[in-house]
């Protein structure tokens, strides 16, 4: 089945903004997603129609997002972890016995809400508040599923602070989601 290279350039506002949410770098992000496309049009026609079309690209696009994160790492272009925020910045979030002080607000349909349109752009905004390399170890773990040891190997810090950064960055997130998305329902 061969794609028509239209098609495969009307996902290009797509891919951009998934490769914005994880470099954080303009210039990065389109570098990223130039390659996502010459490859597409390149292997056009082994394309089978097994998954869609946008599927397609951004599992070619998560492959060039990892490139671009290993040689941001071997550039050394992160913040010292002193710049990082500190654990303490969470403590109001819990009570004495470590709950929750105000409790997880369900969602109805997390499926639907996970791929809806809105999701992703507060998760963008709220990713855009963490630290440098706290949303890019989050983004690397989560979003790209990669496994610890090759995030610690890619960016050269230990496990133990892989776990710390992954922690910082789920609690920035529950703090940032908890306050802008119900703002965000409010529209």
């Amino acid at each position: 089945m061969t794609v028509d290279p239209q098609a495969i350039e009307q996902e290009r506002p797509y891919l951009l903004r998934y490769a914005l949410a994880q470099l954080r770098e303009r210039d990065a992000a389109e570098e990223a997603v130039q390659e996502t496309l010459l490859a597409a049009l390149e292997a056009r026609d082994g394309f089978s129609g097994k998954s869609t079309l946008r599927t397609w690209l951004t599992s070619i696009l998560r492959f060039k997002l990892i490139d671009a994160l290993r040689r941001k790492g071997k550039e050394k272009l992160f913040e010292s972890l002193d710049e990082e925020c500190d654990d303490g910045d969470f403590d109001g979030l819990f009570t004495q016995d470590g709950h929750w002080r105000e409790p997880v607000r369900a969602w109805s349909g997390p499926e639907s809400q996970l791929v809806s349109k809105q999701f992703w752009q507060v998760f963008e905004e709220c990713s855009k508040v963490m630290p440098r390399r706290t949303a890019m170890v989050f983004a690397m773990r989560e979003v790209m599923g990669m496994e610890i040891a090759d995030i610690c190997n890619n960016l050269e810090i230990t496990a133990t602070n892989c776990s710390v950064l992954l922690y910082r960055a789920r609690m920035s997130l529950r703090e940032c989601f908890s306050t802008r998305w119900s703002r965000e329902d409010e529209r």
